[in-house]
């Protein structure tokens, strides 16, 4: 496994930081089925950061929630990206700060150097890109894990 790692985040919560593709990798899976609202993106220009704050499902939740047989967990993470030169998103209604997003893979593209381009992929042919230097995300946990509303796993189509 490359550097990313399980680490304390608040309150014991899950923190990630990627600096390569196979970093990325392991916040792709732990982002998948996230869900966050257009009003839960912030870019910052000045500072060069992009952030999303999403609802998450728990993957790395499930083996003990089934051991167990207690509910699925969901719990709110701040996913960074810094090192942003510039941000563009498609299918997304910039003016319906309520509109749901629902987060289907964080992707690398890589360019010059150590530049690149990190993209969110939603559901409904949805993006949002960010061009950056090189590759430093991060993702941690904010809240404490809660039930699931639905009470079950997302589901994906075979």
């Amino acid at each position: 496994m490359a550097d990313a790692s399980f680490e304390d985040g608040a309150e014991g919560g899950l923190y990630l930081k990627a600096e390569d593709a196979d970093d990325l990798r392991i916040i792709a899976a732990l982002t998948q089925d996230a869900v966050l609202t257009a009003g839960d993106v912030t870019w910052r220009p000045k500072e060069r950061r992009l952030a999303f704050l999403i609802n998450r499902f728990r993957w790395e939740d499930v083996p003990k929630a089934e051991a167990r047989k207690r509910p699925y967990e969901r719990v709110r993470s701040l996913l960074v990206i810094d090192g942003v030169l510039g941000v563009a998103s498609q299918g997304v209604d910039k003016g319906d700060k309520d509109e749901v997003l629902s987060v289907l893979s964080v992707d690398w593209t890589p360019g010059e150097d150590a530049a690149g381009t990190v993209t969110l992929v939603l559901a409904g042919d949805g993006a949002v890109r960010a061009d950056v230097e090189c590759l430093d995300l991060t993702l941690k946990d904010v809240t404490r894990p809660y039930v699931a509303t639905s009470g079950h796993m997302p589901k994906h189509p075979d």
